[in-house]
């Protein structure tokens, strides 16, 4: 005969087991995925892997040689930014279903959180993770 408590607790396993799992599923759907943007000026899109890194540049015309150096890399700067956010927000709705209650998961992302007030919100203690 198994107790309430053990009951409780493999009922908990079993979902973290399942969310694990779903957690897995959505990183290997992400891990082969690329994300692509384009410059204003069509002359140039980039690619970004599911890491964000740079995975190709193309340049679609050669309008670049009659740019200004500075005004060339500016252009490339923003759109592999541009890659890199869109691939960002993709990863963030590949997990937000594994996000706790309350937690924006961009806003993490973004580096806008504050962890150890997001702890106290969630009933935790900085102190319980030392």
């Amino acid at each position: 005969m198994s107790s309430p408590i053990r009951e409780q607790m493999e009922a908990e396993l079993r979902r973290l087991d399942t969310t694990l799992r779903e957690l897995m599923e959505a990183g290997e759907g992400l891990e082969s995925e690329t994300e692509e943007a384009t410059s204003r000026n069509r002359l140039v899109t980039a690619e970004v892997d599911a890491t964000g890194d740079l995975a190709g540049l193309v340049f679609h015309t050669d309008g670049y040689r009659g740019m200004a150096a500075a005004e060339l890399s500016a252009t490339i700067v923003e759109v592999i930014a541009r890659a890199q956010r869109r691939m960002a927000e993709r990863a963030v709705q590949a997990y937000d279903f594994a996000s706790p209650e309350g937690v924006d998961a961009s806003a993490v992302l973004r580096g806008e959180v504050d962890v150890e007030e997001t702890l106290r919100a969630l009933g935790f203690s900085p102190r319980d993770l030392e």
